[in-house]
């Protein structure tokens, strides 16, 4: 069974709480958004927390997922690399880029991994529809994708393609966290460094490089409009409430 053919729904079980909507202003450090999400996870799995989407962005960085070849990371000295534990392989996170951490109790929804991946691609391609950019998957390499017909066709003959938004997570007692990231407006040559998720016949791209010059908070209720079609209701909560929330710094610099 394919990605496209799972059904698009992912709704908690009748009477579950609504998914609390994080959004964090500033750069926050990787580390400490990790050991976040440690914490976040074992509370939901032991029923002490609601389910959670954390959407915020980082300083430049790069992660190695647990599939990550050493010889994809072209300048190691760019930017900070973090081991992670999600799926895939190397990825950039930086300023400009909206990340959204998803930790969701798959054990009140569906324990089907494959779906869960589609349904997140799902968000990222409603999110995609709502601007009016198509989103499409591909079987061979996850992630959300766009047709460049504008470039020239690769070696195949095929329409040249760049990756909007790269997907990686990992599960903990039916718990997922990590999640997606979307490009609005990175520096796109900081994805130098690396070839990013191990694919090279392909690009990167972002919504501004498409010609949308979106705002960060234009995408972001796009994104929740899109990801309550799929997973069902959300509730807002102020950053500052989440206890444990590590905060995002305002402007630190940013590496060339």
């Amino acid at each position: 069974m394919q990605r496209n053919d799972f059904e698009p729904l992912f709704g908690a079980a009748p009477g579950s709480p609504p998914v609390r909507w994080v959004i964090s202003d500033g750069l926050v450090d990787y580390e400490k958004a990790v050991a976040f999400m440690e914490s976040e996870v074992a509370a939901i799995a032991e029923g002490r927390a609601d389910e959670l989407v954390w959407l915020l962005e980082h300083p430049p960085l790069y992660t190695a997922g647990t599939s990550a070849d050493s010889k994809d990371l072209i300048d190691p000295d760019r930017f900070p690399v973090h081991a992670t534990g999600r799926g895939g392989e190397y990825t950039y996170h930086g300023p400009g880029q909206r990340v959204g951490y998803v930790l969701l109790d798959l054990k009140r929804r569906k324990q089907d991994v494959r779906a869960f991946v589609a349904a997140l691609e799902q968000v990222v391609i409603g999110t995609l529809d709502r601007m009016n950019i198509r989103g499409e998957r591909r079987e061979d390499r996850v992630g959300v994708w766009v047709r460049r017909p504008e470039k020239p066709r690769l070696p195949d003959g095929t329409t040249a393609e760049d990756k909007v938004a790269a997907l990686g997570i990992r599960l903990r007692k039916w718990v997922s966290f990590h999640g997606f990231s979307l490009n609005v407006d990175p520096d796109l040559s900081h994805f130098g460094g690396i070839v990013p998720c191990g694919i090279t016949a392909y690009g990167v791209t972002s919504l501004v490089d498409l010609g949308l010059p979106v705002m960060m908070s234009d995408v972001d209720i796009l994104l929740k409009a899109a990801f309550e079609e799929v997973f069902g209701p959300t509730v807002a909560i102020a950053a500052d409430s989440v206890s444990g929330l590590p905060s995002g710094t305002v402007s630190p610099p940013v590496p060339a």
